[in-house]
C-alpha cells in the first residue's frame, strides 16, 4: 500500500502539491486561510473512500440514521479520541461521519449580524467542503474546521484520516454540484411540515414539564412556531430542492389510517428508491414492478389501533423512475417484524432475519416502532451492499484491464 507524508507549513492559504519519488505518493493538502502556525504531520494511504451523502433539515432524524448506519458496518461511532470534546465528527471501525455544519463560514454572531440563517449558502464555505471531501475520497487526510454548537463559534481544525466509508450529513450535501458529483450514494430525509411541527411541539411540551420557567426562557409554543416559520423560506429555497438528486428518499407523512390526525404519533413513511442507480437494486414487496396493497395478518403481526398497512408500486419522482414501498402505522412487537421482512425482497441482508435483528438491537432508538426505523435500517443494509460491490469492482478492474 502506497503511503505519503506531508509536513504542514505556516499559513497554508491555498492548495499545495507535494511530490515524492513515487508518483503514487502525490498529495494534495487543503487548508482554510489562517495566521496560526501548524506543525502537523499527515500520512495518507493510497485508498479510495466511498462517500455517502445524507441531507435533511435540523431535528429530522439524521443522528438516529447515522447510528443505525454505522452499526451495520460494526463498531460504536465515537468522537475522535483525544480531540475537541465538542467535535461533531463520529468515527467507527469503517466509517467516519462528518457534520457539514463544520463548513459554516460564519459563526452564530456573524450570521446574526448579516441577517442570514445557517441554511443560506452565503453562511457556508462550499469551496472548502468540496476540496476536503475530494481529498478524503482520494485517500488524503485533511484538517477539517469545527463548528462548535455549544458556543456558536468556529473552533480550531481537527485531523481527519480517510476512512473506508465517509458519510457527510447536514443541510447541504447535495446543494453544490461539485460535492454532489463526489457522492457514491445519496439519501434525503423528507419530513412533512405537519409532522415536523408536531415533533417540535412534542419536544416543547417535554421541555415545559421539565422546566416550568420555559416561558421566561423564551421557549413558548408561539416562539417555537415562529422559529419554524422563520426558517421555512430558506428551507424551501436551499434544502428541500436537494431531494430531486437523492438516490433514496425517506418521506415521513401524517397517517392516513386516522382521519384528520395532527398529533404526529402515528406515521405514514415512504421509501422512494431511484431506478437505474449502479450497485443499488430497489426493495420490493411480493412482486417486483407490480402495484401491491397489503394489510398484514393480525395473528402474525401484533398492532394496536389503527393497525398497519403496506403499499408498493412503481412511480415517477422529479421525472425519475422510482419504486416506492410505504408503511402506515406502527408495530407493537419488534420480534414479529420478521413476518414483514419475509415478504420484502432485495433487502441485501447477509442472513434471514437480519433486518429484524438490527431493529431489535436498537429498539430504544426513535422510530423503531414505525416505518422510519424500518426504512433507515433497510437503507443502511443497502449501503453496505453497495460498498461491497464498489470495492469488489475496484479490486477486479486492474486484473480485467491487464487481460484486455
Amino acid at each position: 500500500m502506497a503511503v505519503s507524508t506531508i509536513y504542514s507549513t505556516q499559513a497554508l492559504n491555498s492548495t499545495h502539491f507535494f511530490t515524492s519519488s513515487s508518483s503514487s505518493k502525490q498529495v494534495f493538502f487543503y487548508r482554510r486561510q489562517t495566521n496560526r502556525r501548524f506543525n502537523t504531520i499527515i500520512t495518507c494511504a493510497a485508498q479510495q473512500t466511498v462517500v455517502i451523502g445524507l441531507a435533511a433539515d435540523s431535528g429530522c432524524g439524521k443522528s438516529t440514521f447515522m447510528r443505525r448506519l454505522t452499526s451495520v458496518f460494526g463498531g460504536a461511532a465515537e468522537p475522535p479520541k483525544g480531540g475537541n470534546p465538542d467535535s461533531n465528527t463520529l468515527i467507527s471501525d469503517m466509517t467516519t461521519v462528518i457534520c457539514l455544519d463544520d463548513y459554516h463560514s460564519l459563526d452564530r454572531t456573524g450570521r446574526k449580524e448579516k441577517g442570514v440563517t445557517a441554511l443560506d449558502p452565503r453562511a457556508n464555505d462550499f469551496d472548502l467542503m468540496y476540496e476536503q471531501v475530494k481529498a478524503l475520497k482520494s485517500g488524503i487526510a485533511v484538517e477539517k474546521p469545527i463548528y462548535n454548537h455549544v458556543t456558536g463559534l468556529l473552533d480550531a481544525p481537527e485531523l481527519i484520516q480517510p476512512p473506508k466509508i465517509l458519510v457527510i450529513e447536514g443541510l447541504h450535501p447535495m446543494f453544490d454540484e461539485r460535492v454532489r458529483d463526489l457522492l457514491d450514494f445519496s439519501i434525503y430525509l423528507d419530513i412533512s411540515n405537519e409532522v415536523k411541527f408536531a415533533w417540535k411541539i412534542q419536544v416543547c411540551f417535554f421541555i415545559y414539564f421539565i422546566f416550568r420557567d420555559m416561558a421566561e426562557r423564551g421557549h413558548s409554543l408561539e416562539s417555537i412556531k415562529a422559529s419554524i416559520e422563520a426558517r421555512k423560506p430558506d428551507f424551501d429555497a436551499f434544502i428541500d430542492p436537494q431531494k430531486q438528486y437523492a438516490d433514496a428518499v425517506i418521506e415521513v407523512l401524517p397517517t392516513q389510517l386516522i382521519p384528520d390526525d395532527n398529533e404526529g404519533k402515528v406515521l405514514r413513511v415512504r421509501l422512494i428508491m431511484k431506478e437505474g442507480v449502479k450497485y443499488f437494486s430497489p426493495v420490493y414487496l411480493f412482486d417486483e414492478g407490480s402495484t401491491v396493497s397489503w394489510i398484514p395478518c393480525g395473528r402474525k403481526l401484533t398492532c394496536s389501533y389503527p393497525g398497519i398497512k403496506f403499499n408498493y408500486a412503481p412511480d415517477s419522482y422529479f421525472d425519475h423512475e422510482v419504486s416506492v414501498v410505504e408503511m402506515d402505522g406502527q408495530f407493537d412487537r419488534l420480534d414479529e417484524l420478521i413476518y414483514v421482512e419475509s415478504h420484502l425482497s432485495n433487502l441485501s441482508t447477509k442472513f434471514y432475519g437480519e433486518v429484524t435483528q438490527q431493529m431489535l438491537k436498537h429498539a430504544d432508538f426513535p422510530g423503531s416502532n414505525n416505518g422510519t426505523g424500518l426504512f433507515q435500517t433497510i437503507v443502511g443494509l443497502k449501503i453496505r451492499d453497495l460498498y461491497e460491490q464498489l470495492i469488489a469492482n475496484k479490486e477486479t478492474a486492474p486484473a480485467e484491464a491487464a487481460k484486455a
